[in-house]
Parts: C-alpha cells; sequence; structure tokens
C-alpha cells in the first residue's frame, strides 16, 4: 500500500489534543504518515470544539481550510461539535465522513475504500448509551511539537449546568481503570517526557464509576511511585472535589505542579444557582484561600463567564470584586454564549444587551492582564526551575516553570526538552526573562 499522508486540525481542550493524539498513533500503525495541517495531505482529520458559538465558528474554518488545500483530500470531521450538530456538518461541500465522539476510534477500518462522496457518511451514536469508554490507545510519544505529554484518565461530565453543552457532546463520566493510566504515564516518561498533565471533562470526578471505586486523589498517589516522573501537572477541577485528601496529596509533593485551575463562573450566588453550579460564593473563597496557603506561589487560574441571561450590573459587579480579592494569577473569560439544548437557552430570563456582556467581558480580561502582570513582576530575581520547550523562538529557549510561567532566556540546545535552573532578570511582554542560573 502506498503511504498516504494525514493532516490534522484540533480545536479547543487539551482532551482534545489527547484524542488527537491517539487518532494519529492509530493511523501511523496501519502505514499513514502524519504532516502538519498546514501542508497538503491526502487525508485530513479536523477534531471540533462547541464550547461556545465561536468556537462553532472556528470548527467551519477549519474545516474549509482543510478542503482548499486539497479538495482532492478526504476530509474527515469529529469531536464535540460533529457528535452536537453532525447535519451542519455534513451540509459543508466536501466533507467525506462525519465521526462522533465515540466513533472516532473507527477511522481506520472506516477509511478502508472510502473515496470523495457527493454525500458524506455520517456515524454518530449516543452518548448516553452504556458503553465503556475507549481503552486507551498506547502512546509512546506525545503529537509533534509537544514537550510535555498529557494523559486522559477521564471522559465525559456528571454536572449539568445550565450553560454547558459538553455533557451532551461526552455523555456521562467514565474512568480509565487505574492500570491503564499507570501503564501509559509509564511509556511516556520512559520515552523522555518530563511533565505529564492528567485531563478529563470532569477530572475531578475520576474513579467514582470505578469497582472498586477510586479518587483522583488515590490516582496521584499511585502516579508518584513512577520515579521517573519529574512532574505531574492536573488540568482544570471543580471546587467541590477538592477533598482534604487531595489537597495533602498536592501539598505534600514537589513533583506536582503548584498550578490549579478552578473554575468560579460567577461572582453571584444567585447566578451560581441559575447556572447549576454545585457550589457558592462561600464555599470557592474558602477553598481559594486553603489552596493558597498550603500552595505558596501558587499559579491559579479560573473560568468566568459574562452576560449569563439576567445577569445584573450589581451581579458583575460582585464578581469582579471577589475575583479582585482572591489571588488569581490569570483568567479565561467568555461571553455567554446560547447553546442549543441547554437549559440557559429556554429561560425567559431577559438576556443581556451584546454591547453590555462585550464591556464586562473587556473589564474581567484587564484585570485578568493586571493580576498576571503582577504575578510575574512579583518573580524578579528569584531563581525557578523550567522545563524548556523543544523549539525556539525567536532564538530563544523557552521555559515553563512548575506555577505556569513562561521565561525566555539564553542556551543551548543541550537544555531543550530537559529541566533548567534559570534567574528572572526582567519582563518580556507576556513572559519573563531570564538567564541561566549557576550551580
Amino acid at each position: 500500500m502506498p503511504e498516504v499522508t494525514v493532516a490534522f486540525a484540533t480545536l479547543g481542550c487539551k482532551l482534545n489534543q489527547y484524542d488527537t493524539t491517539e487518532l494519529s498513533a492509530l493511523l501511523e500503525a496501519r502505514g499513514f504518515r502524519t504532516v502538519p495541517f498546514e501542508e497538503p495531505a491526502q487525508l485530513y482529520v479536523v477534531n471540533t470544539c462547541t464550547v461556545t458559538a465561536r468556537a462553532d465558528y472556528s470548527d467551519r474554518q477549519a474545516i474549509r481550510r482543510a478542503i482548499a488545500r486539497n479538495p482532492d483530500a478526504l476530509v474527515v470531521v469529529t469531536g464535540c461539535y460533529a457528535q452536537t450538530n453532525p447535519g451542519a456538518v455534513a451540509a459543508i461541500p466536501g466533507v467525506d465522513l462525519v465521526l462522533g465522539v465515540r466513533e472516532k476510534y473507527e477511522l481506520p477500518a472506516l477509511l478502508d475504500g472510502l473515496r470523495k462522496r457527493v454525500r458524506p457518511i455520517v456515524r454518530v451514536g449516543d452518548v448516553f448509551d452504556n458503553r465503556p469508554p475507549a481503552p486507551v490507545i498506547p502512546l509512546r510519544r506525545f503529537a509533534r511539537g509537544y514537550t510535555r505529554a498529557f494523559v486522559k484518565v477521564q471522559d465525559g461530565c456528571q454536572h449539568r449546568c445550565s450553560f454547558c453543552v459538553v455533557p451532551f457532546a461526552r455523555g456521562p463520566s467514565r474512568s480509565q481503570p487505574l492500570a491503564l493510566v499507570v501503564e501509559q504515564v509509564e511509556a511516556l516518561v520512559a520515552a523522555g517526557y518530563a511533565e505529564v498533565v492528567l485531563t478529563g471533562v470532569d477530572l475531578g470526578h475520576y474513579g467514582w464509576d470505578l469497582l472498586p471505586r477510586l479518587s483522583l486523589a488515590a490516582l496521584v498517589r499511585r502516579l508518584l511511585d513512577v520515579r521517573e516522573l519529574r512532574r505531574l501537572r492536573l488540568s482544570s477541577i471543580l471546587p467541590a472535589y477538592f477533598t482534604p485528601e487531595l489537597i495533602e496529596a498536592i501539598a505534600g509533593e514537589s513533583r506536582i505542579c503548584r498550578h490549579l485551575h478552578v473554575p468560579l463562573q460567577s461572582g453571584s450566588d444567585r447566578v451560581l444557582r441559575a447556572m447549576r453550579r454545585p457550589y457558592n460564593v462561600r464555599l470557592y473563597r474558602a477553598l481559594i484561600e486553603r489552596l493558597a496557603a498550603a500552595l505558596p506561589d501558587l499559579g491559579l487560574g479560573t473560568d468566568l463567564i459574562t452576560g449569563f441571561p439576567g445577569e445584573t450590573l450589581g451581579e458583575f459587579a460582585e464578581t469582579e470584586a471577589l475575583v479582585q480579592a482572591l489571588p488569581f494569577t490569570y483568567l479565561h473569560v467568555f461571553s455567554y454564549s446560547e447553546r442549543r439544548g441547554t437549559e440557559a437557552a429556554r429561560l425567559g430570563t431577559p438576556r443581556v444587551p451584546p454591547e453590555e456582556i462585550r464591556r464586562r467581558t473587556t473589564r474581567l480580561r484587564r484585570l485578568s492582564a493586571a493580576k498576571s502582570l503582577a504575578f510575574r513582576r512579583g518573580h524578579l530575581g528569584m531563581v525557578t526551575e523550567v522545563l524548556v520547550l523543544e523549539h525556539r523562538e525567536r532564538g530563544a529557549l523557552v521555559g515553563l516553570s512548575d506555577n505556569y510561567l513562561e521565561v525566555a532566556f539564553d542556551g543551548p540546545d543541550a537544555l531543550l526538552r530537559g529541566l533548567a535552573r534559570v534567574r528572572i532578570t526582567g519582563l518580556d511582554g507576556e513572559r519573563l526573562r531570564g538567564e541561566v542560573a549557576n550551580a
């Protein structure tokens, strides 16, 4: 069989990046050769996101770019947008195959004999059936260009936040067995990855559906038995999952990155209830203060939504005041985006005008920039250990600290993909500037 080139476009979260890497490994095992998405290829796979209307727009743009690069190529679309709106994807001229989030693992078999089609094949199943999660595809390397390796330990979500379409795209929470996760981490560490990032849609729910039941804290403790593992980073975790056991595991081990992302969404209790978030402001504030005390110099991020239906000026002011008071080091700010099928889309509550949503979003993003700058300035003169990324940027090495700071500095290629100690000497845009510290 002659070699066939395949290019991937991945939109959205770290979980999608992991899923793309699995698909790449499956196809390469069948003789395909992966090339950058910017190059002409014989097969394009677009792994989509649907968290916001803007994400849907980006999905469609990526699909059309693939079709334009090689009109004769096969174009496959999968991921969350394909799962929740397969008809819209199938209606794009040039798409040949639409696969749901579970059906994407059938791709190698479906490609046999597949030719360009006038009407695409659509294979999208029910994410709420009782099928177990797809098994982890054994990976010996992560996607091209990544210095850190992501490992999917859990998929789906048990919550039904009123604004969120993700459960309709990913289904209920399903955890990977502990032994499979450990095996995957061991393989990636043996391949030379100094940092592993645990990912999932509802990461804190890990293990609740397994028999016997496990917890994220138990998983973390087991992975720390992998002696060659240098760094373990956790993705986003909802506040309610921070048990004393998990906080103790994180705070008591230097190999766990001092970087946490704890979604807030709103600083108003009324809005949180309307969003169906499983916490209130008092509980959230107490958790953040406890985490900050347990983890000095913590890199702390959160998610915020502006303009949720019915959000008043006073309620937005509550959010702004809470964010100002808490030790966040960056914010992910999203303008409310109505998602078909969600409870919030059916609410009769008056909508916040688009221009007012933009104003609130701008205010929070400016606050994010100010908090980020203050956090970076606080590291001037300090020595920190960074993971050096595998590619230089503008001739400089770039390193990532455990508390999620990027540092540009000069040094030899021998430092690439390894850990290095650097002294922070200045600011460099949104990064820091540093120099290799003497031993």
